[in-house]
């Protein structure tokens, strides 16, 4: 009997000593990295799954949530990074110049809301719902890096879809888009139809150009001589 315990013990502390080991892991990499890392990074640094990967950050966040040291690990969407704990900035600031964030007008602050609640949205999509061109407030977020390019629609002209950026997460204190602050009601209805019929006017145009293209194939086949259309018996 005391075999049996003495060998469930040290079962018990050896498996202690591996998860102990996967926090390190997980600790050394966010630190050496110095930006957002993904479950995929961290589950090859691991050598393991990402179940596992997984299960290792967030006890990691666990103990750095308990002990309130002066650094934190924040989640971004799916991804992770080690920074500073906010509580400790103004004593760093007064070593450390204090970065000069982007002023954001009202314009900007208008065109980033659309972009945050329904991306991913077109820059036309933006113009309907703001009634002006809104080439410049785009242009001012991405540059900022609080916007980007995140592909294409499949319309004419293939038109760019924007979307926020981990840096949006980071500014505005959240971890994820589903943590903003849900629209006023009317809001977000007006704002979902104005998107609609953006979608509506961008496919019927597409549909309007394949029309004409078969009414004139359809035109040119009609004035074939008869007996010579090979889409006929």
């Amino acid at each position: 009997m005391e075999n049996e315990e003495q060998l469930a013990k040290e079962i018990d502390q050896e498996f202690s000593e591996e998860l102990l080991e996967e926090e390190r892991i997980v600790e050394a990499l966010l630190f050496t990295m110095g930006r957002s890392v993904g479950i995929d990074e961290i589950a090859t640094a691991l050598n393991a799954g990402k179940k596992i990967a997984q299960d290792a950050v967030d006890r990691l966040i666990a103990k750095y949530e308990a002990r309130k040291g002066g650094m934190v690990i924040k989640r971004l969407e799916h991804r992770y990074q080690m920074a500073a704990d906010p509580d400790c900035y103004p004593a760093l600031i007064r070593v450390a110049k204090q970065p000069k964030k982007p002023v954001l007008t009202d314009v900007v602050m208008e065109t980033l809301s659309i972009i945050a609640y329904k991306q991913p949205v077109t820059k036309a999509e933006i113009e309907r719902i703001r009634g002006v061109s809104s080439d410049h407030a785009v242009n001012r977020l991405v540059e900022y890096g609080l916007a980007y390019e995140v592909g294409r629609l499949n319309a004419p002209g293939r038109p760019a879809l924007f979307a926020t950026t981990e840096e949006f997460l980071r500014r505005f204190g959240v971890s994820s888009i589903e943590e903003l602050p849900d629209l006023n009601p009317e809001v977000a209805a007006e704002i979902k139809q104005e998107v609609d019929e953006e979608v509506v006017d961008i496919m019927g145009h597409a549909e309007g150009e394949e029309g004409s293209t078969e009414n004139a194939e359809d035109s040119e086949g009609a004035a074939q001589p008869e007996g010579k259309d090979e889409n006929h018996a």
